[in-house]
């Protein structure tokens, strides 16, 4: 009984090309009281994994929170494994503006204490006394009500790319950090304002307006189905978006464009940009703003400092971040006095630029690859590396990356290699190759061939 991934993401990346089909990528939460979340999660991740399913889940005794990648063929029989659960039946599956097969390359689901992290202790709280939920016309009207004060409940590096039109962006990293800090703030409109709220998919609005019912507001509402929802309505009914910008995702597009508007700068330059990276340093990985000039200046990276470490021999850059942890960092650390032109906070409703109708949506240049075999030994006094080929062909010419966790990615032009001890210029399936090579490979390391 499979209950993890057993293939790598460079793995998954290169079967999904293979399969050559559409992907959808999507969210859904629920909010129900689970006996068993441990039960729960095997039972997903097994009837998920036959369904070629990938994503990033959360099951607690609260509920359930997904951001998931579904073949488009499969999505029906994806969604009778939600509603064999009561509490998920008619489920709203919020299906992304824009699609990229690469969103989530490995299936991961997780039990947590909550589904959403939000700081509090209060055994009266009750998460299911929820606002009233706004679709988009309707969500349109209220904004217009002089009474009503706008909240964004997501995080300082979500609101800087795309926001609605005045509303509150509060100057946080953390969901947890932002209830205090508008209770406090609004604490005098309790009775007298509507209380309007939004987020990415409506989870952690869901928790806010009823932790702010909880608190004593009397008029709570908020968007349903946030953000992603909302660019669907506004499509689907030709009506204005009161959204600005792009709305930020956390799978690799880091992003999805809502209107043509940039409303934020490249980090570094200042030049009007929206388009998220994380720095290429290992041991940095800090989220930032970067337009393409300063991308390939830069290599990917927020600071020289970072370029000068990016360069060093693989072992030098291991030995630097030693002990340090650098997960944590990812889509948090949007901060950074390196940073010269980071905005957060009281931001602006006014467009800097236009978005170009031919942007891609992805982040990095992607190389275009396929898995041909893995590595078998490495012989230290020749310089070396021995490695089975298990899928296509290998030609002497062609141009290789050899890609694992401490050997990084290094790419080679195949010059001259021994199949099955005898000099050849093709090797296939079920033989072993040898090649010099300038670094040792481990037994984890991939061969891949850079398709041209």
């Amino acid at each position: 009984m499979q209950l993890y991934n057993t293939l790598s993401a460079e793995e998954r990346a290169e079967l999904i090309d293979q399969a050559g089909k559409q992907r959808l990528t999507l969210s859904f939460y629920a909010y129900a009281k689970i006996e068993d979340p441990k039960k729960f999660r095997d039972d997903l991740f097994i009837q998920w994994n036959k369904l070629d399913a990938l994503g990033r889940t959360y099951v607690a005794k609260e509920g359930i929170n997904a951001q998931m990648s579904v073949p488009a063929e499969n999505i029906e029989a994806f969604r009778e494994t939600l509603e064999t659960y009561d509490f998920m039946r008619g489920i709203r599956l919020n299906v992304a503006v824009e699609h990229d097969d690469h969103s989530f390359l490995k299936l991961t689901v997780k039990v947590r204490d909550k589904i959403v992290a939000d700081g509090l202790n209060d055994e009266t709280f009750d998460v299911t006394n929820i606002g009233v939920h706004l679709k988009a016309q309707e969500f349109n009207q209220i904004l217009e009500d002089p009474n009503t004060i706008v909240v964004d409940f997501r995080n300082h590096y979500e609101s800087e790319i795309g926001h609605f039109k005045g509303a509150i962006t509060p100057d946080v990293e953390t969901f947890r950090e932002s209830l205090p800090i508008i209770n406090e703030q609004l604490k005098d409109f309790k009775e007298d304002k509507n209380l309007v709220m939004y987020c990415t998919g409506g989870i952690r609005c869901e928790k806010a307006s009823a932790y702010f019912k909880h608190q004593g507001f009397k008029n709570v509402f908020q968007l349903e189905g946030g953000i992603i929802n909302y660019a669907k309505q506004i499509k689907e009914e030709n009506i204005e978006s009161k959204f600005i910008g792009k709305n930020f995702v956390f799978d690799h597009r880091l992003g999805e464009r809502i209107t043509d508007d940039i409303v934020s700068q490249c980090h570094q330059c200042g030049k009007p940009c929206d388009n998220h990276t994380n720095c290429e340093n290992d041991g940095c990985h800090l989220l930032f703003i970067q337009c393409d000039e300063c991308k390939a200046a830069m290599e990917n990276c927020c600071s020289t400092e970072c370029l000068d470490t990016i360069h060093l021999p693989l072992v030098e850059q291991v030995k630097l971040r030693r002990g340090i942890q650098v997960g944590n960092k990812v889509f948090r650390k949007g901060k950074s006095d390196k940073l010269l032109f980071k905005h957060s906070g009281e931001l602006s409703d006014k467009p800097l630029a236009t978005a170009q109708k031919s942007q891609d949506i992805r982040q990095k240049i992607k190389i275009k690859k396929v898995l041909v075999g893995k590595a078998e030994h490495y012989y230290p006094k020749p310089q070396v590396g021995l490695f089975i080929i298990e899928n296509n062909e290998l030609n002497v010419g062609d141009k290789i990356l050899i890609s694992g966790p401490t050997t990084g990615n290094e790419e080679v032009i195949l010059d001259k290699m021994m199949v099955n001890g005898s000099e050849n210029s093709v090797a296939k399936v079920g033989d072993k190759v040898t090649f010099i090579l300038p670094f040792r490979v481990r037994l984890s390391d991939k061969l891949f061939k850079i398709i041209t």
